[in-house]
């Protein structure tokens, strides 16, 4: 299916011992204590310098032979708050209940592992690589942290590289695009204040209740009314909280959601047009609502030289055709953004699909496949060979 750049037997066995083991003890943001001892000693045992404590348990570390360009290559290591239900009968199944590696972080810290064993061993490029293990990708920012805390001041790189698994899209082929690959995510809590009442009397208060509920459907016409049809943007409440028993209308209702745009400006636009409507809902109403919105993650946004290098390294293995170059912009969001803000490089989705059924990322059913973990440790030699040559 693909060229294979001779990722030896042992780092092979190693990427699957590696990957199992991660997956059977999880941890989520900024606890990955275990899972960045693991890491550690696999890179002290190649013979790299390890640095740690970046974002609390962020592992770096550098690859230096002689002078040249720096890359940086970019794996996740933090699991997800959820329960995992298909384990079967498999020896990895999560044991620590609650969380589980939905996503197949487990899978892209096993394959940068990989990675760094074959370039250790055999040296084919001339300059700096730098393999980080990033905690706290979900939801927590660890990417913001570990930029915050010097990074790339402490390694310099001229480009970093990113990538993750796609079950949707076959083994053996590979997407990207230039420019906005994955959504900026922004969350909001609405608070409205009323004045509560008894539940057979709604006339002698201010049904906080009532401008909720039009609040949520006034905030649906931001996309259908307020957004171009060829933008995109997403706008969902996902958390009602008001009221304690059957006979009394609450002060006060929380709405709590997130809104995912493809666009700066339409991120401002839709920040704007919720402000708008909280303000008319609770005037026609009376009541007091108050907007918190919180700027999240900003879009991937890759760069146009480092896609076409991550295109070509892609192409090296699986050929032309197995490298789609436009893939939609996905909705979903990822905090490598922070990296790229501060350097150019690109995030690039590894097929990992068998057939239709597989279960998406982010659903307890979900396992990451290893049958894609050497030709994931090939794209990276591949990246590094092209981008360091030796020559």
């Amino acid at each position: 299916m693909y060229r294979d750049p001779e990722i030896s037997d042992d780092i092979r066995q190693s990427m699957v011992a590696w990957r199992r083991d991660i997956h059977a003890h999880p941890e989520t943001a900024f606890e990955e204590h275990r899972t960045a001892n693991v890491v550690a000693q696999a890179l002290t045992l190649m013979g790299l310098p390890v640095h740690r404590g970046l974002a609390v348990t962020g592992v770096v570390a550098t690859l230096r032979n002689g002078d040249g360009p720096s890359i940086a290559l970019r794996a996740d290591l933090d699991a997800l708050n959820m329960q995992e239900l298909g384990g079967g009968n498999k020896p990895h199944i999560s044991t620590c209940q609650g969380k589980m590696h939905g996503c197949g972080h487990d899978g892209h810290t096993a394959m940068l592992l990989g990675a760094a064993a074959h370039l250790a061993r055999h040296k084919p490029f001339k300059g700096t690589v730098h393999f980080v293990f990033q905690p706290g990708e979900e939801n927590e920012g660890g990417g913001r942290v570990m930029v915050d805390e010097g990074l790339f001041e402490q390694f310099p790189a001229d480009a970093v590289y990113g990538m993750h698994n796609f079950p949707g899209m076959p083994r053996g082929q590979f997407g990207i695009r230039v420019g906005t690959m994955t959504a900026y995510l922004d969350t909001f809590e609405i608070t409205v204040t009323g004045k509560g009442s008894h539940g057979a009397m709604p006339e002698t208060g201010i049904d906080s209740i009532v401008v909720a509920s039009q609040l949520v459907n006034a905030l649906q016409t931001i996309v259908s009314r307020r957004t171009g049809a060829t933008q995109s943007a997403v706008v969902s409440v996902t958390q009602i909280h008001g009221g304690d028993t059957w006979n009394v209308i609450p002060e006060t209702v929380v709405l709590r959601g997130t809104v995912r745009t493809l666009d700066a400006a339409i991120q401002d636009k839709t920040e704007a047009a919720m402000r708008q409507i909280c303000e008319g809902v609770g005037q026609t109403h009376g009541a007091r609502v108050e907007l918190n919105y919180m700027r999240g993650y900003p879009g991937v946004v890759n760069t146009p030289a480092e896609t076409a290098a991550a295109v070509a390294a892609a192409a090296s293995l699986v050929g032309e055709a197995q490298v789609h170059t436009d893939i939609p912009p996905a909705m979903g969001s990822e905090d490598f953004a922070f990296m790229l803000q501060k350097r150019p490089g690109a995030y690039i989705a590894i097929g990992a699909g068998e057939g239709d059924n597989d279960p998406p990322v982010h659903n307890p059913y979900y396992d990451f496949n290893d049958n894609i973990l050497p030709l994931g440790a090939a794209y990276w030699v591949a990246l590094v060979q092209q981008q360091l040559p030796a020559d």
